[in-house]
């Protein structure tokens, strides 16, 4: 049983969390909470597995509230927060100092019945996500990967890098695209995400990368230097047009529960670029991915899944493990120098 305390100002917010989450059978809300300072003294007392948390607050804001969590006394978090850039910033920020992962406020065009299946997915994820990976910032000289790249980018200028992932992805494709150079062949991303969060995903990567990061656009060309990241709900399809790769982002069914989902993106990557591309799965609850993985693989791919030591939840790379469809299975500090040295 997943124990749930449910922080959210909103009172409307706080009855409707406690009556669709107490219809599942594996979660109890043991107690919600209007503020951080009433549901300090409730985690001390109820001892909860998962806290939601709204990550805008009076008296102090929810961001401010897992800092000091965090540090004190961390349990695993899910943000809900409202779809403004102000709350897609703050949620960002959350994501970076340890909540687990983030899902949108009921209200405008997502209704709680659009949100409880992910909501409840995220629960069960952050129930056994794991919070005592290291943090602390990777130490790592790029300068000899630079130069191996430059040297053979006449020879890979036709090959693509196809990356997913979930449950602790954002931290996790951080830690790899900072360490990638700058004229690296082109990247795509899934990382599940709800909608407009996506592009203050890839905005804030940009930031703190030397390849160009963006959300991607139907029809843009993937091209050394530029990784592109999926929008939230749209799927994104990699094609090919003679030696040029492009992407198709477009709606559709969810897949594994999740649009966008890495097994619509891995599958094209498989089908239009084969033997000159290299996949990478990592963190993530369920098995969205491993299909996908597996068909690149055998279309002459190469392949790498997240070792489960660093992952914040071994379940995605862990199914595409279990499937064969990883080349070389390795820690989250390793993975970048692994894509460069098959590229």
């Amino acid at each position: 049983m997943i124990r749930v305390l449910i922080i959210d100002d909103s009172a409307i917010v706080r009855n409707v969390f406690s009556k669709e989450l107490s219809t599942y059978p594996d979660i109890e809300v043991v107690g919600t909470a209007p503020d951080p300072f009433v549901a300090r003294d409730k985690i001390v007392q109820l001892k909860p597995d998962v806290l939601t948390l709204d990550i805008e607050m009076p008296r102090m804001d929810g961001l401010t509230f897992l800092k000091k969590l965090m540090k004190y006394y961390p349990v695993p978090t899910v943000i809900v927060s409202s779809l403004t850039p102000k709350g897609s910033a703050m949620s960002l920020e959350a994501l970076d100092v340890g909540a687990v992962d983030v899902v949108a406020k009921p209200g405008g065009s997502y209704s709680v019945a659009d949100i409880r299946i992910e909501l409840v997915d995220k629960i069960r994820a952050a129930a056994v996500a794991n919070l005592s990976r290291d943090r602390s910032p990777e130490k790592q000289d790029t300068t000899v990967e630079r130069q191996t790249v430059k040297r053979s980018m006449t020879e890979t200028t036709n090959k693509v890098i196809a990356i997913g992932a979930s449950t602790g992805g954002t931290e996790a494709i951080k830690a790899v695209l900072t360490k990638l150079p700058a004229d690296l062949p082109g990247v795509v991303i899934v990382q599940h995400m709800p909608a407009n969060f996506t592009a203050a995903f890839a905005d804030r990567l940009n930031g703190m990368c030397q390849l160009t990061v963006r959300e991607a656009k139907n029809n843009d060309p993937v091209v050394p230097g530029t990784a592109l990241v999926a929008p939230g709900n749209y799927h994104m399809i990699l094609r090919r047009s003679g030696a040029q790769y492009y992407v198709e982002v477009k709606t559709g069914p969810m897949v594994h529960h999740q649009r966008p989902a890495v097994d619509i993106l891995f599958k094209s990557t498989a089908r239009y670029a084969g033997a000159n591309a290299v996949g990478v799965i990592l963190t993530g609850m369920g098995s969205d991915g491993a299909e996908g993985l597996l068909e690149m693989k055998n279309a002459g791919a190469k392949t790498i899944a997240q070792d489960e030591k660093s992952c914040v939840v071994f379940g995605m790379p862990k199914e595409a493990i279990k499937a064969g469809a990883a080349d070389r299975v390795m820690p989250l500090t390793s993975i970048a120098s692994e894509i460069i040295r098959m590229v």
